[in-house]
């Protein structure tokens, strides 16, 4: 089941339900696709062994923790390093791990070689993770900023 082929309109339904609440009964998502509840669970464990479902988590919305900035910055990374040092990629990749603030990173073509997601409660705690972590990171060469003014539109469900 690598490919998108091989799911069926069934498990793309199913999919569908379980990303608008990954919480369902088989017996509601059964009803809902044309299933009984062990066929649908026959299907749901097919597709966890896959890894087309890759977990079950709970989504937080950042504000009701306190956390009510969300930032992007688009960072740069060195590029020359002396031939003994890890390279600044493999850094900076390990270092993201434990950056608790960063809730998504991913690699860029372009000019800047990362886009980081950032989640903090205020204008003087991302100002901290700027001065005190990501810029003293030593892979770290640039960094820009862009500050969310109005979330549109934001899913975790991918279109199945």
């Amino acid at each position: 089941m690598q490919t998108k082929d091989a799911l069926d309109k069934l498990d793309r339904s199913i999919l569908r339900c379980l990303q608008a609440n990954g919480r369902e009964t088989y017996d509601v998502i059964g009803e809902q696709v044309g299933l009984s509840p062990s066929a649908v669970l026959r299907r749901v464990k097919r597709l966890e062994e896959a890894g087309v479902i890759d977990r079950y988590v709970a989504l937080v919305k950042p504000e009701s923790v306190g956390l009510g900035l969300t930032a992007y910055l688009n960072v740069r990374l060195e590029k020359a390093t002396e031939s003994h040092k890890r390279n600044p990629m493999d850094v900076f990749r390990a270092a993201v791990q434990t950056w608790p603030e960063v809730v998504e990173c991913a690699s860029l073509t372009g000019e800047m070689d990362y886009l980081l997601r950032v989640v903090v409660a205020d204008m003087a705690h991302y100002s901290r993770f700027i001065m005190e972590t990501l810029l003293k990171h030593p892979s770290v060469q640039d960094c820009k900023t862009s500050f969310v003014l109005d979330h549109v539109k934001a899913t975790t469900a991918v279109p199945v």
